[in-house]
């Protein structure tokens, strides 16, 4: 097996994507333990590299705005002049995979999507979609690491779990909002599911970050007259995403969407209790009994990504019966 000294990581999309490609990290790590590792991520998700300390650097190319040919020229540069020795880029793009080719990386590996992909990169690795996000992206480093897949993980101190606690996380991402794409309950079944939560006697917390004001802020009308003496609104109390995590890891259970929350639930190993709508839970939670997809049966589901872009206006697929969340705890 070579030695390398200098890899870079490529890997665009939200702070869920990030953590989804910690195996990959973590398996270069442990194959490579001497070498430096620098991940090319978007701006949106710098705060992930907080989140571990298997980094040695990272910088930040945002492909999806107006100026994404000056952003991949950007990239071109930085690959060119960092001296890395193996890069793995995890984008399906034909145009990543000349970019890289042409940069002079001795050993490049991405996905095989293409005739092109397949000539210019050293190892084009089959793409396989269907499956947990987490193992296709771990698929990347199987042609160059022995080291078996293990679950994305982030350290975080040994922290009490909270007794009895739920946590209750909407998950509302405002790109997700801005392009019409809708993938959980609504504000007011929200606040439902709060005060069921409470009856059976739960110690409720209800989080969000700034993406979820507006949420929140429904939910909080919804709840005012409700007496709810084990309920905790800490909304706002998290100042950044490493204090998140360790909210999530002291509590019992967390309660999310499809999103950020939820990752970093697995991440941390807690159980965790996610509400799907459109999106393929098969894809993006772990097949295990501590993480629980709750969905319903409708035909068209899962659609949003492989079939359409935007959610659809019935989105029967949110019909969710919250009982069978409170039949979980």
């Amino acid at each position: 097996m070579s030695e390398y000294k200098n890899i870079l990581l490529i890997n665009f999309g939200g702070i869920g994507d990030e953590i989804l490609f910690m195996p990959v990290i973590q398996s270069l790590r442990k194959t490579y333990p001497t070498s430096k590792i620098t991940l090319c991520l978007e701006g949106r998700s710098s705060a992930f590299v907080k989140l571990t300390d298997l980094l040695d650097n990272h910088f930040c190319i945002d492909i999806k705005t107006k100026n994404k040919y000056i952003e991949m020229l950007k990239l071109y540069f930085k690959a060119l002049t960092g001296r890395y020795d193996l890069v793995i880029a995890a984008g399906g793009s034909p145009l990543i995979a000349l970019l890289l080719f042409f940069t002079g990386i001795k050993t490049r590996v991405g996905y095989c999507t293409s005739n092109l992909s397949k000539k210019l990169l050293t190892y084009a690795v089959p793409l396989n979609k269907e499956q947990y996000a987490s193992k296709m992206y771990f698929d990347l480093v199987k042609p160059i690491t022995n080291a078996e897949f293990e679950l994305p993980s982030i350290k975080v101190e040994n922290l009490k779990k909270v007794p009895n606690s739920v946590l209750i996380h909407p998950g509302v991402s405002a790109m997700s909002v801005s392009k019409k794409i809708q993938k959980t309950i609504t504000a007011e079944k929200w606040a439902e599911l709060i005060k069921k939560l409470c009856e059976a006697g739960k110690n409720v917390y209800l989080a969000g970050g700034p993406d979820d004001a507006v949420c929140i802020e429904k939910i909080r009308e919804e709840l005012k007259n409700s007496n709810l003496p084990n309920f905790t609104d800490i909304f706002g109390k998290t100042k950044n995403i490493f204090d998140l995590v360790k909210l999530i890891k002291q509590s019992e259970v967390l309660i999310c969407s499809d999103s950020a929350p939820m990752h970093i639930g697995v991440a941390v190993n807690t159980k965790t209790i996610a509400i799907f709508g459109p999106t393929d839970d098969k894809k993006l939670l772990p097949d295990s009994d501590n993480f629980i997809a709750i969905k319903n049966n409708a035909e068209c589901r899962p659609c949003l990504w492989h079939k359409r872009q935007e959610t659809c206006d019935k989105l029967i697929c949110l019909d969710i019966d919250l009982n069978s969340i409170i039949n979980l705890l």
